[in-house]
């Protein structure tokens, strides 16, 4: 028996995501589930509520001084998720 035509596992999958509309959600659900890996545990204890909608990440933090310093680090923040999940996921991040 000879091989024909051989594919990778990972690129058959990715396939079958995007084909089927699935491939924005994963990575959608990646980029919130990096969150504490990117800011830190205790940033990620002060965050809830993250959600994205339109390619904006919408964080609700419970304190306004932290609030203000992760606002002036919003485009690394938005590079770091994006480079973490391998893919443009983030365009924005809001902070509540």
């Amino acid at each position: 028996m000879e091989r024909r035509k051989t594919e990778n596992l990972r690129d058959v999958i990715n396939r079958f995501l995007r084909l089927n509309g699935l491939e924005t959600p994963l990575n959608e659900q990646r980029a919130i589930e990096a969150w504490p890996a990117v800011v830190g545990p205790t940033i990620a204890r002060q965050s809830s509520n993250l959600q994205i909608r339109a390619g904006i990440l919408y964080v609700k933090i419970t304190r306004p001084a932290l609030r203000q310093d992760l606002m002036m680090m919003r485009t690394e923040l938005k590079h770091r998720i994006n480079q973490h999940v391998g893919a443009q996921v983030i365009e924005s991040i809001s902070f509540h």
